[in-house]
């Protein structure tokens, strides 16, 4: 909480964030474009050396690599879709596109390295040996995919943190980068040991690399499709926060959850004083609840909604939520 006091009853204007998203979106639309271009000239190249020297590290990376260019591809495009005006139909328009894409690059970067897991193991017990000219095909192959990476990594660095879909697009180039030093590693070894084990042990490192960042990525886009309330935003501290708002009875009916990112909503109704509708005073009681949203809590809940209503009208819900996990009224 940021603020242990009640909640004031100034108004507050509340900027409208679909604009700042639009710029954001253009901003990462160009990184993403410049990413994809690099990356798939780079995966054209690790296939064909893929299908030379028959590296399972290498194979992995180029799928790794094809993933990434796909993962690229779509953050492009939903990119685009979030810029796209808002509708009678798509209220939000179309900004949890990013949310899917997230979700869907982060599921396939998972069976690639559940793949490379399996593949690296069987050929532990089965190796496929690399003679001289394979090894400089594949560490030549690895150093430029390094150096593409990271150049992409350069790219994408600066908007990493201002989505979902940003920061699953980084993360999968970074692995890239990571996976491509395994390749350089694993052609050394092989050259100077002659061990044939360092290609699928480079593989399943790059594997094991791949799987934890893609399990939290697809962890946290499907928390924001099951609309769950946003990290960091505590419901039962919000409902406490709100009743502290003079004339304010009770909150129930209280959901929170994430449109995209950086687009947290809310909803309660409110239950408040019969009087306040004879007074005057509801407005001013509306106006003290979006200030608590919008600037009392760790998460700055700006699309906030209140029903507000007089007491005994609870009664006449046909549905009706209350405390976390009861199904009655908020008391």
């Amino acid at each position: 909480m940021s603020s242990a006091g009640t909640c004031g009853a100034s108004p507050v204007t509340v900027p409208d964030g679909h604009g700042h998203s639009h710029d954001l979106a253009r901003s990462s639309r160009r990184r993403l474009a410049i990413a994809l271009g690099i990356t798939a000239t780079v995966l054209m190249a690790q296939v064909i050396g893929a299908l030379v020297t028959g590296s399972l590290a290498l194979l992995v990376d180029s799928a790794h690599m094809a993933v990434d260019s796909v993962g690229l591809l779509m953050a492009l495009v939903a990119s685009i879709l979030i810029t796209r005006p808002r509708s009678s139909r798509r209220s939000w328009g179309w900004l949890r596109a990013e949310i899917i894409a997230a979700g869907v690059q982060a599921t396939v970067l998972l069976g690639v390295g559940i793949y490379a897991i399996v593949e690296g193991l069987r050929r532990l017990f089965s190796p496929v040996p690399l003679d001289g000219s394979d090894l400089w095909l594949l560490g030549a192959i690895g150093v430029a995919g390094l150096l593409a990476n990271i150049a992409s990594l350069l790219v994408l660095t600066a908007a990493r943190g201002t989505s979902l879909n940003m920061r699953a697009a980084f993360l999968e180039v970074l692995n890239d980068a990571l996976g491509s030093v395994a390749v350089i590693v694993a052609a050394v070894v092989t050259g100077l040991t002659q061990w044939s084990g360092a290609d699928p042990v480079a593989g399943i490192l790059i594997a094991l690399l791949i799987i934890p960042r893609a399990v939290r990525i697809l962890r946290e886009s499907g928390s924001v499709l099951m609309e769950s309330a946003p990290q960091g935003l505590d419901l039962d501290e919000v409902a406490r926060h709100l009743e502290r708002v003079p004339r304010v009875i009770a909150v129930h009916d209280l959901h929170a959850s994430l449109v995209a990112t950086g687009v947290p909503v809310l909803t309660a109704h409110v239950v408040v004083e019969n009087s306040s509708f004879d007074d005057g005073s509801a407005p001013r009681i509306l106006d003290a609840l979006q200030v608590c949203a919008a600037q009392h809590f760790p998460v700055s809940v700006e699309h906030a909604t209140f029903q507000l209503e007089p007491a005994g009208h609870v009664e006449h819900e046909t549905l009706r939520h209350g405390p976390m996990g009861s199904p009655g009224t908020h008391s």
